[in-house]
């Protein structure tokens, strides 16, 4: 792909006022990785750096001509989903990634917001479970996330469930909510399991889960192989929240642009 020309990732996620999570986190780190960025709005946010307030989602049928209008004129190389926000809206967003089977999606199942706010009743998780699950490449939720989809506590058996039962390709279980020393991530796929152990820093991020989801969407649509691919964007979130920036009394940002600094 010579340089005038870019993988393009859609995404369907939220809109976070604040700029640190949902689809501008998206934008910035499909960006950062020289891939374009196509966006469908599934829904406004009251939110600030601390915590969301309310989610307003966008009507069904609108989000059906946008997505049909932009994937009739560009060349999608991945999809990512965020945060949905209305049982609904899981439907659209089945109805059209169904319609694209050679397409990876990357999906971060965002069930509740850092601060705690509840962002998913069970309508929700449960059209997730049976619309959008089978049709995922990579599933990044954290540990608590996993537990919720799957009701069950130990994480490599919520892992082989959302693999089995569920029809994920990869799962990525994203261990900073836990108590532990360090971070413990852990990939499954095809029954076997990858730890990957990163340092843990000292803040709360305000869209972590969205940078490595993006990330590893972006890395997929530029054709890296999937376990590189899923290294890689850990390691690429890493540095983000490393260098990670406050705007807020809430959370620090993670710095998507870290290498241009």
């Amino acid at each position: 792909m010579n340089s005038t020309q870019r993988p393009v990732v859609v995404s369907f996620s939220g809109h976070d006022p604040c700029g640190g999570a949902g689809i501008q986190a998206d934008i910035e780190a499909i960006t950062s990785h020289h891939c374009h960025a196509a966006s469908i709005i599934t829904c406004l946010t009251e939110q600030d750096t601390k915590n969301v307030a309310e989610i307003v989602p966008q009507n069904p049928d609108k989000l059906i001509r946008q997505a049909k209008m932009l994937l009739n004129d560009l060349p999608v190389h991945a999809f990512k989903i965020g945060l949905i926000g209305h049982v609904d809206t899981v439907q659209v967003i089945y109805d059209i990634v169904r319609r694209y089977p050679l397409i990876p999606v990357i999906l971060d199942p965002i069930l509740a917001a850092g601060g705690g706010t509840n962002l998913a009743n069970d309508d929700l998780i449960n059209s997730m479970r049976e619309l959008l699950l089978p049709l995922t490449t990579v599933l990044t939720p954290n540990c608590a996330e996993a537990r919720q989809l799957t009701d069950l506590n130990d994480i490599e058996a919520c892992s082989l469930s959302l693999l089995n039962n569920f029809g994920c390709e990869y799962v990525l279980i994203t261990g900073a909510d836990e108590a532990t020393k360090s971070v413990e991530n852990c990939l499954f796929h095809h029954n076997h399991r990858e730890n990957y152990t990163w340092a843990r820093l000292p803040s709360k991020y305000h869209g972590s889960g969205c940078t490595l989801a993006a990330s590893i969407a972006a890395l997929f649509a530029q054709g890296v192989e999937p376990l590189q691919a899923i290294n890689d964007a850990q390691e690429y979130t890493w540095n983000c929240l490393q260098t990670a920036y406050k705007t807020g009394a809430g959370q620090s940002n993670p710095n998507r642009f870290f290498w241009r600094d």
